[in-house]
């Protein structure tokens, strides 16, 4: 079989394949052949029918489709096995299929254009003395103090208070009851609607702005014990149910009893009730060394992170579709699963309209962590950078004591680990090999950037708000 190799874009090889005359006589007869035993022609048996009628009958057009379904990929596979090449991925016919039933003469040599993809060619510029600037995340000391009054709220005993009305940091038992009302242009004669679970009875209410919905909570604040009011409100927009967002509500409430909170005191006795440590002082300990590494670790993490960002700036890789698409599966597979584990309906969401969507949106973030990961991996094997069998059975041993309640693939977290374990070395080589300075937290946000994740977490923050009227 003669076949000519051309180097095309995006990693693949263009091939043309000269199928043989003989494979084509060959292919079609066999194709007749087949046919005639199970085509049901009226007045003939089957494998009894002429071969004229035969060809009558479906004519030679599908006749030679049927040969070259067959003839294609046959030829394609032939190819590329006798020119070794290192193809990933399935081939891609260039030829048109039209073309090529016009241009089939069996017996005749056939020309068949096709292409596969292969690995692609890293060409590393430079990967050594980067200069970069990575934000330092300072341990921040009031979280111990932020974390153990929190601990303390959820468990303060709720004293009755008399004589005074509630305040800011109260708890409320009220009765409440809630209508929509006409919001900014609506028709004047629109009457309010009750608001779907928009009343209760007993209701406990701790008087903290924040964790309801504006409104809500100021027009308590002054109340007396056996009060009734009327109490404006409006439900941000987004909300967790949409068909409340942004509408304006009226709710009447009864405040029924006021309590106040009587924290427990911070103490020996306190530690032991919250945690296995027998002393404030060894928890507090504790809790500045989790936090003091979780600001390294995050630290180290935006280190690595900027010099990553500028690796990449030096890389030239011409990724091929298999690649990329194989990367995409992965991301949208990984997201399924642990929106399934949050209990939501994966079926729904990742439907046949928005999937080509959810694919298209995932491109550039699987492109570049296809170059991030190949960038490494040429890295490692310029600079001989390994791990030892030890290091990785370590590693493995570790995690299995870990995690020894669930059902582990032993075999495919070894090969995970020794992976992962090579990866983390070259960064750190490639950390000894630049410069990265420390810079302020938050100095490297560009204003953009800062007002989007604020307009995030707002409307994150407001969708989570699910209780009414919180």
């Amino acid at each position: 079989m003669k076949v000519t190799q051309e180097k095309l874009e995006k990693s693949q090889i263009g091939l043309e394949i000269e199928l043989t005359a003989e494979i084509t006589k060959q292919k079609y007869e066999q194709v007749i052949k087949n046919l005639s035993g199970t085509v049901n022609i009226p007045g003939f048996r089957k494998g009894k029918v002429p071969r004229q009628i035969l060809l009558q009958r479906l004519g030679t057009s599908r006749i030679k489709a049927a040969a070259l379904e067959e003839l294609i990929p046959e030829g394609i596979e032939e190819a590329v096995k006798q020119e070794a090449i290192p193809a990933i991925g399935q081939p891609r016919l260039r030829s048109s299929f039209d073309d090529l039933i016009n241009n089939y003469q069996p017996g005749q040599p056939l020309m068949v254009s096709a292409s596969v993809d292969v690995e692609p060619e890293i060409n590393l510029q430079q990967y050594t003395n980067f200069q970069v600037k990575a934000e330092e995340i300072k341990y921040d000391t009031t979280k111990v103090d932020t974390v153990l009054d929190k601990e303390r709220q959820q468990m303060a005993t709720l004293i009755p208070v008399e004589g005074r009305a509630a305040q800011i940091g109260d708890v409320a038992v009220v009765d409440f009851s809630g209508v929509l009302t006409k919001a900014e242009g609506e028709d004047e004669s629109t009457e309010p609607t009750p608001i779907p679970g928009g009343e209760a009875t007993d209701f406990q209410v701790e008087l903290q702005e924040d964790k309801f919905i504006p409104g809500f909570v100021s027009g308590m604040i002054g109340m007396n014990a056996g009060e009734t009011r009327e109490i404006a409100a409006q439900f941000p927009d987004p909300y967790a149910s949409p068909e409340l967002a942004g509408k304006p509500a009226l709710f009447t409430v009864t405040l029924k009893e006021i309590k106040e909170k009587e924290l427990p005191e911070l103490n020996d006795d306190f530690a032991q009730e919250v945690s296995d440590f027998e002393t404030l002082a060894e928890l507090r300990a504790s809790l500045e060394t989790r936090y003091q590494k979780e600001a390294d670790e995050q630290t180290k993490a935006n280190k690595q992170e900027a010099l990553l960002a500028e690796l990449l700036k030096h890389v030239e890789i011409e990724l091929p579709e298999t690649l990329i698409d194989k990367e995409v599966d992965a991301m949208l597979t990984q997201t399924a699963m642990k929106l399934s584990e949050q209990g939501l309906d994966v079926r729904k969401l990742f439907t046949q309209d928005i999937i080509p969507q959810l694919r298209q949106r995932s491109q550039p973030e699987a492109i570049e962590r296809i170059k991030r990961s190949l960038a490494l991996e040429e890295i490692g094997k310029r600079e001989s950078i390994q791990v030892t069998t030890e290091e990785v059975a370590a590693k493995v041993k570790e995690l299995l004591e870990q995690y020894a309640d669930e059902d582990i693939d032993a075999v495919r977290l070894q090969s995970v680990v020794e992976a992962q374990l090579v990866n983390e070395k070259i960064i750190d080589w490639l950390l000894e090999h630049s410069s990265v300075e420390l810079v302020p937290e938050g100095s490297l946000s560009t204003p953009e950037e800062t007002d989007s994740e604020a307009e995030s977490t707002e409307a994150t923050t407001e969708e989570a708000e699910t209780t009414s009227p919180e």
